[in-house]
């Protein structure tokens, strides 16, 4: 069979029916209509110009966002959104810069699917710190702390500024803790727990739409809780398999809760009221928090991730 011949005129009428097709937006029936061909040419004709190379199509996404490993994450895990740092634009063990540049994409997220009449719940720690001076639009919603806090290191921003500043962007009405995230045993924290102010903000977690969600290591320095311990409760909880702590809950390395009297210590939401959250997006970064974060995504939690590649490549 003679191949056909791609003179002028095919050239210039399959430019044309891809600048209508990608650039106009109309249907292959409008174009096929336009040109007196049938549908099915049409696409042929677009098909055989991609195959050709006459057709070029580019893809351009900021260079800071990792698109094949957002995807592959996204896929892996079925998860509604997955957005990955490319980390080689990171300074080596630079890990205060690396959190800022999580916490402004994270906020950007919001901006994106926070919609009026949501609840947000943010957790306390650093990264959602990073979160909160990064935001410049939310859409009215209320905002709602959904852990009380524990100093992990110097920060520009206390926890209950963080939320306050997500609210004051989103005009809304805001729910902080003004309370620690460890009680030194269960009767205390059921004590504050009690209070009148911690009670309006631990009310609402029933209410909250969209939550964020930080991971910690179990090691100095990755964990809000890890540093808050004596030094043979965290040997004993090591030892017992804690490789993770989610909202001042200790998990093993297949997601599970494995220190109940803990959690029995700590001003958060449980995690029966976090899976009543429709979208509860996780934020993870560095490589030391990579196991963590396998641990956070096997508790079934999360439908969403914002982290870096290097980590991104460990889940994969």
């Amino acid at each position: 069979m003679r191949a056909h011949h791609t003179g002028p005129e095919y050239l210039v009428q399959t430019a044309a029916m891809a600048r209508r097709f990608y650039l106009e937006g109309k249907s292959k029936t409008e174009i096929a209509e336009e040109f007196g061909i049938s549908r099915f040419k049409v696409a042929r004709t677009l098909e055989s110009a991609l195959h050709d190379g006459l057709i070029q199509l580019e893809i351009r996404l900021p260079a800071e966002l990792d698109a094949g490993l957002s995807d592959a994450l996204r896929t892996r895990y079925g998860l509604r959104h997955a957005i990955v740092i490319d980390s080689q634009q990171e300074v080596p063990d630079d890990t205060v810069q690396a959190t800022r540049r999580l916490g402004a994409v994270t906020a950007d997220l919001l901006a994106e699917i926070v919609t009026e009449n949501d609840v947000l719940g943010l957790v306390w720690g650093p990264e959602v710190e990073a979160v909160g001076l990064a935001l410049t639009t939310l859409a009215r919603c209320t905002v709602v702390q959904l852990c009380g806090a524990t100093p992990l290191r110097p920060v520009d921003a206390t926890a209950v500024e963080a939320v306050r500043r997500a609210a004051t962007i989103s005009r809304g009405v805001v729910y902080p803790i003004y309370a620690p995230l460890l009680l030194p045993d269960a009767t205390a924290a059921r004590m504050l727990r009690e209070q009148p102010g911690i009670v309006d903000a631990v009310s609402r977690f029933s209410q909250v739409t969209k939550a964020i969600v930080t991971v910690g290591g179990w090691g100095p320095g990755l964990s809000t809780v890890f540093d808050a311990l004596s030094g043979s409760e965290r040997e004993d909880y090591r030892h017992r398999g804690v490789c993770a702590e989610v909202a001042g809950h200790l998990l093993d390395a297949e997601g599970c809760i494995i220190v109940p009297e803990l959690t029995e210590r700590v001003i958060a939401i449980s995690f029966d009221e976090l899976r009543e959250v429709p979208e509860v997006i996780l934020m993870a970064d560095g490589t030391e928090r990579a196991t963590a974060a396998s641990a956070a995504l096997k508790t079934g939690l999360f439908n969403g991730v914002v982290t870096d590649a290097r980590v991104a490549e460990s889940l994969l």
